[in-house]
């Protein structure tokens, strides 16, 4: 089945306790794309200003399941930027610079050869614009969606009316808590999969709770995956987003939606986003392949029989 994703793609700046990196591939899609890429074709839309690096980009153009053609490179403008502090709790985080420059213009059209894509990820943006974007498209089969804090707080009805029509959203423990008003995560999850595309028996709410693991809320129930204990956490940035694309690269592949493979799917995104974190950028996903992640995954599985 056909994944699309549309987010950003950002020049980041990362200082974590075990180093620091300047100019280093970063932002949503990017994550999303690559750690999808390991389970099925993803198909990217994003752009880019003039002063993107010459073969900043080649992890992308270089993997021959993320198809580029959505790409748009605005000579004129310049890419976005990010640059963030992690404390020694990599938990906490500081955003010391933000300049969003492209994200802030006319944002990238889908293109006519993508618009039949039946699996779409919307990452993190305004939600009108991401409404924009749903609408450009031809009837896709599921459409997630990522949030923040940010519009949560500033935009509330504009994302109301969004998360009425996709089937899905992705979003942190805090956010969760921001959106529902509820303090209890249970209680917040299942507020939230409750107006998701209308409560349509298809539908879903991923809550994740970094190191501890994700809340799945499906079909009126509540499914717990803890993290994968990794022993040495470089950055990370990015984690969430391969979260995401893992999960949406496993559904798109097997093209189904249901709880087993949901909970498949939130399993191999759980693993998957263990591998990222333990080195900067896209450094370590450069490295690892399918076979090193189902075999992360199934030591995963033998660690929860009980």
């Amino acid at each position: 089945m056909s994944l699309l994703v549309t987010g950003s793609i950002g020049i980041d700046t990362v200082e974590a306790p075990w180093g620091k990196v300047t100019n280093a591939l970063g932002g949503s899609s990017v994550y999303f794309s690559y750690a999808a890429s390991f389970f099925s074709p993803v198909r990217l839309v994003g752009v880019v200003g003039g002063d993107c690096p010459k073969d900043f980009l080649r992890p992308l153009q270089d993997n021959p399941n993320i198809d580029v053609s959505g790409l748009e490179v605005r000579p004129s403008a310049k890419t976005f930027r990010w640059h963030g502090r992690y404390h020694q709790d990599v938990n906490l985080r500081d955003t010391v610079k933000v300049e969003l420059n492209v994200l802030a213009e006319q944002r990238p059209e889908i293109p006519q050869a993508f618009r039949d894509s039946e699996f779409v990820f919307l990452a993190n943006t305004h939600p009108a614009l991401q409404m924009e974007l749903l609408n450009e498209l031809a009837g896709p089969r599921l459409v997630v969606a990522d949030t923040m804090d940010l519009w949560i707080a500033n935009q509330r009805p504009k994302l109301t009316e969004l998360i009425g029509k996709i089937d899905a959203l992705v979003l942190n423990d805090s956010e969760a808590r921001q959106i529902s008003g509820q303090s209890n995560l249970v209680a917040a999850g299942s507020s939230i999969a409750e107006q998701v595309g209308r409560a349509r028996r298809s539908s879903f709410v991923v809550v994740k709770k970094g190191e501890h693991g994700s809340l799945l809320f499906a079909d009126r129930r509540v499914l717990a995956l803890p993290g994968y204990p990794v022993r040495r956490v470089v950055d990370p940035t990015g984690a969430g987003d391969c979260f995401a694309g893992a999960m949406m690269g496993f559904l798109a592949a097997g093209g189904e939606v249901s709880l087993p493979a949901l909970r498949r799917a939130i399993a191999y995104g759980t693993v998957t986003a263990s591998v990222a974190l333990e080195d900067f950028s896209l450094n370590r996903l450069l490295t690892t392949d399918r076979a090193e992640l189902d075999a992360r995954l199934a030591e995963f599985e033998s660690m929860l029989k009980f």
